[in-house]
């Protein structure tokens, strides 16, 4: 019977460490994934309006091989310095590519749009994004808040309140496969005729408890009632999937790839020209290669999980700035 990891987190595989840090008058914050050692990482980009930083570098042609961190931050194009901020703490941790006696840390990030969040107070001086990253790679732990936090604490889901989310998977060959979210989406978490989750299919056990029941009647596939207003470059779903398994970069590539159909299975729509939906993915385990049977489980997990991850965080989400969470309006998540 599947099942998550101890802390149904993406901290469940081995050599990865989470971080947040928030500016609560500004309504946005800061996600770090820390690798402990280098990791072997890809990503794919699947929205119309993405926002990122190093993702050229994480093509399989590319030189550097492993990454040290990955960032997800609000702020939109502002939040692409707080991977500024993540460098600097790891360089002086000795972290980094080595390039002869220099060491630069290598910490690719994607960033979602925050800036419009009702009652947020726009920052005098300098954005906080840069400050942000180094706190939360000093608060890097296993264990760390779903929700209102870290770059999901100005985040919506539709016309639900969104924010940070995450799940892990247990296969039967001790490989472990975990996601991490911040969900922004212009596109629905829920059936607007009921409120039932997209991905509630998805869960498992305890998960979600109580969830709307399906209505009788066949379901409007035009109806767009719980996305949010049409705005170019305002919504995304940016994410981190992760394994133990020893993948190399194109077994990576094709983990993020096969994740982006958790997304679409959890909003709907997804990879919208508003969205900028980008799915970074990391392998601990030393770099290898595994045969196509196995990756395809690996990528089937990966969606699996990211789905979840994506569910949970809209169901810990808490009221914000006008916009209601899941719970307030169809129910309690379980904890």
């Amino acid at each position: 019977m599947a099942a998550p990891g101890p802390r149904n987190l993406i901290t469940d595989v081995p050599g990865l460490l989470v971080g947040q840090a928030q500016d609560e008058p500004g309504i946005t914050g800061t996600t770090v994934v820390l690798c402990e050692m280098p990791a072997v990482a890809a990503v794919d980009v699947r929205g119309g309006a993405p926002g990122s930083r190093e993702t050229e570098l994480l093509d399989p042609a590319a030189l550097v091989q492993r990454v040290d961190a990955i960032v997800l931050s609000g702020g939109s194009a502002f939040g692409l310095d707080a991977a500024g901020g993540v460098m600097a703490g790891l360089a002086a941790m000795g972290r980094g590519f080595a390039v002869r006696d220099i060491r630069v840390p290598i910490v690719p990030a994607a960033i979602l749009f925050d800036l419009a969040f009702p009652g947020r107070q726009p920052w005098s001086g300098d954005p906080p994004h840069r400050r942000l990253g180094r706190e939360a790679l000093a608060k890097a732990g296993r264990d760390f808040r779903l929700g209102n936090a870290g770059a999901g604490l100005g985040a919506k889901a539709g016309r639900l309140k969104g924010g940070i989310g995450s799940a892990s998977l247990r296969l039967g060959d001790q490989a472990i496969v975990g996601a991490l979210v911040a969900v922004n989406s212009w596109g629905s978490v829920v059936r607007p005729d009921c409120g039932r989750l997209w991905a509630a299919e998805q869960a498992l056990a305890g998960e979600i408890d109580p969830q709307p029941a399906l209505p009788a009647g066949p379901f409007d596939p035009d109806d767009f009632s719980a996305c949010a207003a049409a705005g170019a470059g305002a919504n995304t779903t940016i994410a981190v999937v992760a394994t133990n398994a020893p993948l190399d970069r194109s077994g990576c590539r094709r983990l993020a790839i096969m994740a982006q159909d958790g997304l679409a299975q959890a909003i709907r729509p997804g990879h919208t020209p508003f969205d900028g939906d980008t799915v970074f993915a990391l392998a601990t385990g030393e770099s290898g290669e595994v045969d196509p049977p196995t990756l395809a489980r690996l990528g089937s997990a990966a969606a699996s999980c990211l789905a979840r991850a994506i569910m949970r965080a809209v169901m810990e989400a808490e009221p914000l700035g006008g916009f209601p969470s899941w719970r307030q309006r169809w129910g309690s998540a379980s904890r």
